[in-house]
């Protein structure tokens, strides 16, 4: 029942297996949008804004548990039941989970899975054939859940598809979308990126407007306290930075509403105050193939510790 997972391959290969699977008309085996689910508050959530998004998109809706329970109860079984302890919760975990889904969509097409496999490399394998994989935030708290679990920041790394981390509401539902805006870091990637291309149909979906971000800085090493000089190295910087705005929303569709925002700071603060009036923040992170380690960036780490709203973080192709 335990499967090998192998991490860092192109996400290119999640594209055209999304592609390869459509048929005429009604998708056939098309990608589900996948939650991962552990019985916490957080989970829940997730589980909430994932049927939203399933319905959103017309796709099936899978349910995953994933846990190792067999290394630490062995032989144990639950009483007269012949299946260990943690197996039983687990089915009822994915049980109440399901109920919750069908709760808040009844629409929703359903199905849950419970897998003996660390939940890191479990939810790294569910990602290469999910349209979308979607986690809560660690802990009960706000003070724990202003830092991330280390399986959603391992899976953030090496997820094949867009990773959705629920954040921002701390009662037990998800908040429907409110505001309308879904914001946009917009990074070294440029045009034809994939983060962009997901913010822009995600906003199209949804009827809502698109803020895209990009944050700028003048090097210490270039600033001048000439007279004549003052103010020249940050006007260069933020022109450089409208420039690659311009140059990343080239092709978004003319139905689509799309604002520009240039601003002076840090990109991770800045994504993180735009993300209060938001319903989703959106950002890309570069993928190396046959490259080992965390492949996640400083900014899409950043926003995950801290936005105030659900983080999108898209794979982009080296």
């Amino acid at each position: 029942m335990t499967r090998t997972v192998t991490v860092g391959l192109d996400p290119e290969e999640h594209i055209m297996k999304a592609a390869a699977v459509r048929a005429f008309g009604e998708p056939l085996g098309v990608p589900p949008v996948v939650v991962a689910v552990d019985g916490s508050e957080p989970g829940l959530r997730a589980v909430d804004w994932a049927a939203d998004e399933a319905v959103l998109r017309g796709l099936p809706l899978r349910l995953v548990y994933a846990s190792l329970w067999e290394r630490y109860e062995g032989a144990h079984l639950g009483e007269g039941l012949h299946k260990p302890s943690e197996e039983l919760m687990a089915e009822d975990i994915v049980g109440v989970a399901a109920r919750r889904a069908r709760s808040r969509q009844p629409q929703v097409r359903v199905t849950t899975e419970v897998l003996v496999e660390e939940p890191e490399y479990a939810l790294v394998h569910e990602s290469r054939d999910a349209t979308l994989l979607v986690m809560g935030t660690r802990g009960r708290s706000g003070l724990a859940e202003a830092l991330l679990g280390s399986v959603s920041l391992t899976v953030a790394g090496h997820a094949h598809c867009p990773l959705v981390v629920v954040r921002g509401n701390h009662d037990n539902q998800a908040a429907r979308p409110v505001h309308g805006r879904i914001v946009l870091g917009v990074g070294a990637h440029g045009k034809g990126s994939a983060a962009v291309r997901f913010g822009y149909e995600e906003a199209r979906r949804r009827g809502a407007v698109l803020d895209a971000v990009r944050a700028w800085r003048t090097p210490a090493h270039e600033t001048t306290d000439h007279p004549l000089m003052s103010g020249e190295p940050a006007r260069l910087h933020e022109r450089q930075a409208v420039e690659a705005l311009d140059s990343a929303l080239e092709n978004v569709p003319a139905d689509v509403e799309a604002h520009r925002h240039t601003v002076e700071g840090d990109a991770r603060p800045v994504l993180v105050a735009a993300s209060y009036d938001a319903d989703l923040l959106v950002v890309g992170a570069r993928r190396r193939p046959r490259t080992f380690g965390l492949q996640l960036g400083r900014v899409a780490h950043g926003v995950l510790h801290r936005s105030a709203c659900p983080v999108v973080v898209v794979p982009e192709p080296a």
